[in-house]
């Protein structure tokens, strides 16, 4: 199967906070032959859960074992695949890179065309923010690419279901 077949899913876990959870979760995605492309925790609003947002690729028929064997898990509350639901998916990337007086302008510009924010500038090099979806910011790392990328972090997916649903 080649990386052209694998979707990445995108799924919110819902766990007790406590030590280990996260290595057993890890496991089962191992097992399963699934990479985790990103991993997002944050506390819930009440600090005895904690959300996990969790980007995977992997076979396909795959997953709904994976989210049945999490879900059997005595840390995980729940487990939804959030791939193909209506919900709000937002990254953050920091992406720093090395431009000149003459090009500060042309970046600039690209800069503001995906709505980032300057957050350091030195007379060699910027930093810009920005947030959005994750085909955003891929365009901005396609487009800034005519500069030296020195550097690039990305938060990596959170989600959150649209309207009254629980996420």
């Amino acid at each position: 199967m080649s990386n052209a077949d694998l979707t990445i899913h995108t799924l919110s876990v819902y766990v007790s906070n406590k030590p280990g959870a996260l290595a057993r979760i890890a496991q089962v995605f191992s097992r399963r032959g699934f990479n985790i492309e990103s991993l997002v925790v944050s506390p819930a609003v009440d600090g005895q859960f904690s959300r996990m947002t969790i980007s995977c690729s992997g076979d396909p028929t795959g997953l709904d074992q994976i989210i049945k064997q999490l879900s059997k898990l005595i840390d995980v509350l729940q487990c939804i695949d959030h791939t193909y639901d209506k919900s709000v998916t937002k990254e953050m990337g920091l992406i720093k890179i090395a431009v000149d007086s003459q090009g500060r302008s042309e970046a600039l510009h690209i800069a503001e065309h995906y709505g980032c924010k300057t957050v350091d500038l030195t007379p060699e090099s910027m930093i810009l923010q920005v947030v959005g979806n994750p085909e955003k910011i891929d365009a901005l790392e396609e487009m800034i690419a005519k500069f030296k990328i020195i550097e690039l972090v990305r938060t990596g997916k959170v989600v959150m279901s649209r309207g009254q649903e629980m996420t």
